[in-house]
Formats: structure tokens, C-alpha cells, sequence
């Protein structure tokens, strides 16, 4: 099953793709430059961005393929990247639009460093994200104590007497 669908990102058109076999959405790499620079021609801008940043120039020709997308009314095979390689152009495109998410990229990748330093972090991280999405204190206590079984040493943490009684 083939599912493409415009996406909106600050009243631009994203146009995107779902991989049912990589289980994964994919945008049109030229519809993300152009919501970050609001340029005429974004297309003119990837390739003096691919041509300035050889590597991403490599990183682009390598991990962002050709996905069958409409494009004026017809089907045509547009770059797209995963949200990964979106996230790897979007670093390198200067533009004042794209500042705000590059800090948000930081923070949210200092927050990951500082989870994998203390795991304890993720689990409350997990349980307030669950709480603000309205699940019941049962409900998040119940995820939590199945992760349990995946990773006991996180587990042990948060709850040692749980573990060790």
C-alpha cells in the first residue's frame, strides 16, 4: 500500500511518502529547503548547498532516494529523505527559519546524552510524556514496570524495591 500525503510545516507544503516496507515517512528534500529559506527556487539552493558541503552532497546521493510523489498533478519521482537525513540537511542550511529547530536539534540530542548517562531520566521523561497525553497513573505504571523485562538494570533505578524486595 502506497500513502503519500501533504504535510503542512508554518503554511508550507511538505509533500511526503510512507515506506510500508521500511515502516517510515519520507519528505521531499526540495519542499523542506524551501520551508526553511521561503526561496523562490530551492532547487537552485540544494545544489549550491551539495556543491559548498561535499559531504553532504555524498550523504544526500547516497541515503536520500527517489520516491514516487505527486508533483503538479502527476506522479514523479522527487528526493525525499527519512526524518534522519531531514534532520542531517536542515543542519546545514543557513537561514534564520532554521535556527530555532537546529537548537531544538541540540537540546533534544543533549537531553539523549544525558539519558544514556542516567537512564532514570528516560523513564521520567516516558512518564510525563504518557501523563500529558491523559494515560492513567496505572496505565504508565504498567509500561514502566514492562520495561522491567527488557532492561532490569534501568529498571532497578527507578524502582530497587521492586527488584529487590
Amino acid at each position: 500500500m502506497i500513502r503519500s500525503t501533504i504535510k503542512l510545516f508554518e503554511q508550507k507544503q511538505i509533500r511526503s511518502h510512507w515506506n510500508e516496507d521500511e515502516n517510515q515517512w519520507y519528505f521531499s528534500v526540495v519542499d523542506i529547503v524551501e520551508a526553511f529559506t521561503n526561496l523562490i527556487n530551492p532547487t537552485d539552493y540544494l545544489k549550491k548547498l551539495r556543491k559548498r558541503d561535499t559531504e553532504l552532497g555524498i550523504y544526500i546521493g547516497t541515503n536520500c532516494p527517489q520516491v514516487e510523489m505527486l508533483s503538479g498533478g502527476k506522479k514523479r519521482k522527487i528526493l525525499a529523505g527519512s526524518v534522519k537525513n531531514i534532520f542531517r540537511i536542515i543542519q546545514s542550511i543557513t537561514s534564520s527559519k532554521a535556527e530555532p529547530f537546529k537548537q531544538w536539534l541540540a537540546r533534544a540530542g543533549y537531553e539523549r546524552l544525558q539519558e544514556l548517562q542516567d537512564p532514570e531520566i528516560s523513564f521520567e521523561r516516558a512518564r510525563d510524556s504518557w501523563k500529558k497525553q491523559g494515560r492513567s497513573e496505572k496505565w504508565t505504571h504498567t509500561n514502566i514496570i514492562s520495561k522491567r523485562y527488557v532492561d532490569p538494570v534501568s529498571f532497578s533505578l527507578i524502582h530497587p524495591q521492586k527488584l529487590y524486595p
